[in-house]
């Protein structure tokens, strides 16, 4: 597989120098400074590609060209939307990028409650608490019927949480959940929203009445009217699993399990509608089998993304390793039914510095550098 690595454009504190130094092949990127819905232009492309190659990589990889709120909801200016996002298509396919990761979540892209939760070995990494979550959702959020979606025994760690709870711990999940892990990446939230929760409660609504089955609908009205720019220009569109893969806050979300993927693939059944394996968002989910899920889709992902997650009781998870058997068998599976696909390491460890160097949540240097070394020798084993 080809190793590539997400890069978030010239301000991210990690350079292209230092990625070409550890043996990155292809760079996993977007154009993070052109507001969602506006027109990715020919120069802008060819811009990045340019720079990119300048170090002696390649740009592998857009993700992501972001899917805007309307065209998910089906709102007014869906097809003028659609209609942008066609044409910036288009000029990624004339500069030669030809592979497209996006997602279809409604309002929140992945979400965690600990950005920094304890590891025995003194590293951290990111952790999903769903009583601290579902905490989050009826006494900060606040929103009507939370309480219904959970079960007792998680509504019971919530009264526990609420005894203790401080004004700093609920600063620390509004950042956590809705700011940091979503504004640093063409993101609905910035961090210089004054009233994030506020803004956020406006997102929902957006989507009050639509349940899954509508928002299979619009996946498939996106996917059907891009499709034939994806066949003139032959890209590949991947769509990145649900993070987690569960309805969250009152959103549906579908693709969560086997199911969902193999709806979306029938749905709108041509070459270029594929799949993101996302080994960790998958497997942060109980109901799915990873390593079969692997099997099943390989021939149909465009790109994968190389990390795992540990299940844990009461509905909670965390990153684990990269050297996780399962992980490993899915790189196995990978180098002998989809060698040539682009992959990446994702949502490594804070370890060594990493947590003096004011890094984006999940995408650490040193974490990543050592999960990519691992991640290579295992692919050298699988040949």
């Amino acid at each position: 597989m080809e190793k590539t690595w997400r890069w978030f454009g010239p301000n991210d504190k990690i350079t292209l120098d230092m990625l070409r130094q550890i043996g990155v092949e292809g760079i996993v990127t977007a154009l993070h400074h052109i507001p969602n819905g506006e027109v990715w232009s020919l120069e802008e492309v060819e811009k990045m590609r340019d720079l990119i190659e300048a170090h002696g990589m390649r740009w592998s990889v857009v993700e992501s060209l972001p899917v805007s709120e309307s065209i998910k909801y089906a709102g007014a200016d869906r097809d003028e939307l659609i209609e942008r996002y066609k044409e910036s298509l288009a000029n990624l396919g004339k500069a030669g990028v030809k592979t497209v990761c996006y997602n279809f979540m409604p309002v929140l892209d992945w979400a965690r409650t600990d950005l920094d939760y304890p590891n025995p070995n003194g590293t951290t990494n990111l952790y999903f608490n769903l009583g601290e979550f579902a905490y989050f959702d009826i006494h900060i959020l606040k929103r009507e019927g939370a309480e219904a979606d959970y079960d007792a025994a998680t509504l019971e760690r919530v009264a526990k949480i609420r005894e203790t709870m401080t004004p700093e711990g609920e600063k620390r999940l509004v950042d956590n959940i809705i700011v940091k892990t979503q504004g640093f990446v063409n993101g609905n939230i910035s961090e210089a929203d004054l009233d994030p929760v506020q803004k956020f409660r406006d997102l929902l609504k957006l989507y009050d009445g639509i349940d899954a089955d509508k928002l299979r609908e619009n996946m498939a009205y996106f996917l059907n009217a891009i499709m034939p720019v994806c066949r003139e220009y032959d890209i590949n569109m991947c769509v990145h699993p649900d993070d987690p893969p569960r309805p969250i806050l009152g959103l549906p979300r579908i693709v969560t399990c086997d199911a969902d993927i193999k709806a979306f693939l029938d749905a709108v059944p041509d070459k270029h509608n594929g799949l993101t394996f996302c080994a960790g968002s998958l497997s942060a989910g109980a109901q799915n089998d990873v390593v079969e899920l692997a099997r099943k889709y390989a021939k149909r992902t465009h790109f994968a993304h190389i990390r795992i997650c540990k299940t844990l009781p009461g509905g909670d998870f965390k990153e684990s390793s990269h050297l996780d058997p399962r992980l490993i068998e899915v790189v196995r599976i990978f180098q002998k039914e989809n060698p040539d696909v682009p992959m990446r390491v994702d949502h490594a460890e804070l370890m060594l510095d990493d947590g003096e160097k004011g890094y984006n949540a999940g995408y650490s240097f040193h974490g990543r550098m050592l999960a990519l070394g691992q991640i290579e020798g295992v692919m050298a084993a699988c040949k």
